[in-house]
């Protein structure tokens, strides 16, 4: 799946953002290696930490569908009703959890700026020193 394909399926995923209290709203794409894609959206809650974030959401379809090798996420967020202004990259508890599932030397995150063009980071270079499964072994 192309890059793009997958950064207009997180504007799509983004539409369904549940987001009352910051009005932030964002949708991640994620592409298994079997080339399933599972969408998120950020997910809120007026007691505030049991919400989620639009790349675990997706994580966790995932996850539960039996998926456990991942390639890419892209990822849009911005103001409610208003175009993305500017990357929305994930929080430090989302690049644990891609931590966890991904390698850090292969796994991609699909970011689009304000003017459309869009960025690409592979999971080490924002996330470097993670801690990870094989910190365990």
């Amino acid at each position: 799946m192309k890059k793009q394909a997958l950064l207009e399926l997180a504007h799509q995923a983004r539409t369904y953002a549940y987001a009352p209290y910051s009005h932030f709203q964002v949708g991640a794409a994620l592409l298994a290696k079997s080339g399933n894609v599972y969408t998120g959206c950020n997910i809120e809650n007026a007691a505030y930490t049991p919400g989620n974030c639009a790349e675990r959401t997706a994580f966790f379809k995932a996850i539960s569908e039996g998926e456990r090798e991942f390639t890419a996420i892209a990822i849009v967020g911005g103001p409610e009703g208003k175009q993305p202004d500017g990357i929305c990259p994930p929080c430090g508890v989302c690049r644990q959890v891609m931590m966890e599932f991904c390698d850090p030397e292969l796994f991609e995150i699909v970011l689009e700026d304000s003017g459309k063009e869009m960025r690409t980071f592979l999971l080490k270079e924002i996330l470097p020193y993670g801690f990870g499964p094989d910190n365990l072994i």
